[in-house]
């Protein structure tokens, strides 16, 4: 496995090495931060690890600016800001990229699945449901990612359960009627046919108290 970017700047080490030229261009037109990035996480994508900001406080950069950035420039951009403090502000962003397969892309969409806002959920839900068609490239790319990061995908499994459970379940009185629910079934189906066996559920059976998820 490939270490870190040895890039100083915490943003250009969210993408593979071969990216960070890249990723340099997208921070030069990206007003200053207020604050620094936030919470990182770190995780393998492609065989390297990287580490990804928890919350963004930069900013979005004026609409010229980014016109002027290669698409693959404008796809980590939009990257980068699905991350920011401001949930209308990641899902404006996500919503660029969220139909992409690149495996870059992965992780800021994985990640998104297990934090609260049930817009982005909905978002998701309708974009990936090829995730779980054998041989489509977001079932390559997706269950490539979770094979390569069983605790990272434990973790959101567990978050997503937490957040219906604490916030949702006057909306959806089943899990399985919640957005994020049908999300884990199409990531685990990835998963599955790319380990070769059944990806563990961590999905509450139906009749299971939850009271101490929250």
């Amino acid at each position: 496995m490939q270490p870190l970017s040895d890039s100083g700047d915490p943003l250009v080490t969210a993408f593979p090495v071969e990216l960070a030229e890249d990723a340099q261009a997208v921070l030069a037109i990206m007003p200053a931060p207020r604050l620094r990035p936030a919470n990182p996480f770190s995780v393998v994508v492609s065989g390297q690890r990287v580490s990804i900001p928890g919350r963004l406080y930069n900013d979005e950069p004026l609409a010229e600016a980014v016109a002027s950035l290669s698409s693959r420039q404008r796809q980590l951009l939009h990257c980068l800001y699905s991350r920011h403090h401001d949930g209308m502000v990641r899902q404006r962003h996500l919503a660029e990229v969220v139909g992409s397969a690149d495996p870059w892309i992965v992780p800021f969409v994985v990640q998104l699945v297990g934090e609260y806002v049930v817009e982005i959920l909905v978002v998701i839900c309708d974009e990936i449901r090829d995730v779980a068609t054998p041989g489509s490239s977001r079932y390559l790319a997706y269950g490539q990612f979770i094979v390569d990061n069983p605790a990272f995908f434990a973790r959101t499994q567990r978050r997503v359960v937490s957040y219906w459970s604490c916030y949702y379940r006057s909306a959806y009185s089943s899990f399985r009627g919640y957005p994020g629910c049908t999300v884990l079934d199409l990531l685990r189906s990835a998963a599955s046919g790319r380990a070769g066996r059944p990806w563990p559920n961590l999905s509450p059976e139906e009749r299971t108290r939850l009271d101490g998820f929250c």
